[in-house]
């Protein structure tokens, strides 16, 4: 059966339980904590177990499982943030990979631009790395999303800034660096992310030789990773969390498209935010309610004012909440037009992309956790 709703900020809450119990030593106070945020891995990505060493081998050792339902919605920055706060997005404010201030003006763009690093976007509720900060434990991050932000005042011990798509490289001299960090009483935690899988799953499908590909290189990475924490005598002395923010879906968005230039004059729209499942809106205000009864007679999408969006998505009362927000069914991509469609041109065959970000009733927008060492096997069950 698929997960309630509501169970997302309970099993973040539950992750950062757990984390939290080992970091304060309530197992064993030598302990140290290597946490991966791995992007797009979709839950059904490890079915083949057997054939998977490294995920094997953590598994064997820890617990997974069976799946974890994004928050609404399924993106990438509110999930992120979810994970991380053990919130709603409407409570910690990442409610989107793009947003807008209308009182600032300011854009969040899923990236590295300037603006997203404004504390403004971060502030709504307190990290799991800046509560350590603020703890007087040390924390190494490598590549996650915001950990070059200065949050309540706060920031990291050490940040290696986000880049688009890390590399293999990348993510293994991490791994090295993190477990010298951790080995050396430098750190007391460190995070790594990696964006490959999500890249791949985007731009060739879920089920392609490309995503297969990654996911036996990641596990390649993984051996290593196990290989040297024997080597290093750390067996005893780490755990090691993974999880990510979302999965991916068998859906192409190019078959499926609700084009908004065949139902409003875009020139009324003050500001647009995101392509996609969900899409923000702010139209003119002598134009609002003509734009939403228009919006309204489309198949396939739910248009909500603000104060209307259903509690149960735990989003209205986010701060840059647009004025209308449109949701599409399962399987349904909006934008202005074709035109604007994104997609990624190939080589092998004609342009096309696979997407996540629809909300709670397809199950392969779900994700997956994994939990390494000295955790039992009865703090989380979750299925």
């Amino acid at each position: 059966a698929m997960m309630s709703r509501s169970i997302m900020t309970r099993v973040a809450l539950n992750i950062l339980t757990v984390i939290i119990l080992l970091l304060s030593g309530c197992c064993d106070a030598n302990r140290k904590l290597l946490v991966f945020l791995i992007d797009g891995f979709r839950y059904d990505y490890m079915d083949d177990l057997q054939n998977l060493a490294g995920f094997r081998e953590i598994v064997d050792n820890g617990v997974k499982v069976d799946y974890l339902t994004p928050d609404f919605p399924s993106l990438s920055y509110p999930n992120y943030y979810s994970l991380m706060t053990g919130r709603y997005c409407e409570v910690h404010q990442m409610t989107g990979n793009y947003m807008w201030d209308k009182d600032t003006m300011k854009e969040f763009l899923i990236g590295t631009n300037p603006d997203s690093r404004l504390p403004m976007w971060w502030d709504g509720s307190e990290p799991l790395w800046v509560t350590m900060q603020k703890l007087g434990k040390r924390v190494y991050m490598y590549y996650w999303p915001g950990c070059e932000v200065t949050i309540l005042g706060v920031r990291p011990t050490f940040c290696e800034e986000y880049v688009y798509n890390p590399s293999e490289k990348n993510l293994i001299d991490s791994m090295e660096s993190a477990l010298n960090m951790l080995k050396s009483d430098k750190a007391d935690m460190a995070g790594i992310y990696y964006e490959k899988i999500d890249v791949e799953g985007h731009h060739f499908g879920p089920h392609s030789p490309e995503i297969q590909h990654a996911i036996r290189s990641l596990d390649q990475a993984f051996q290593t990773l196990n290989q040297k924490i024997k080597e290093k005598n750390m067996r005893d002395d780490i755990n090691v969390v993974l999880f990510s923010d979302h999965g991916m879906t068998d859906l192409q968005w190019m078959e499926k498209v609700i084009e908004l230039d065949n139902y409003i004059d875009m020139t009324h729209i003050i500001k647009m935010m995101d392509r996609g499942p969900v899409v923000s809106l702010w139209p003119k205000q002598d134009k609002f309610e003509e734009i939403y009864q228009n919006l309204s007679t489309v198949d396939n999408m739910n248009v909500y004012k603000k104060q209307e969006i259903p509690d149960r998505f735990h989003y209205k009362n986010g701060r840059f909440v647009s004025t209308l927000t449109l949701v599409a069914e399962p399987g349904w991509f909006i934008t202005e037009n074709k035109a604007k469609l994104p997609f990624w041109k190939n080589g092998t065959e004609e342009a096309g992309g696979w997407q996540h970000g629809w909300h709670g009733c397809i199950k392969l927008v779900n994700t997956f956790v994994m939990l390494q060492k000295n955790i039992s096997k009865n703090v989380l069950t979750l299925h």
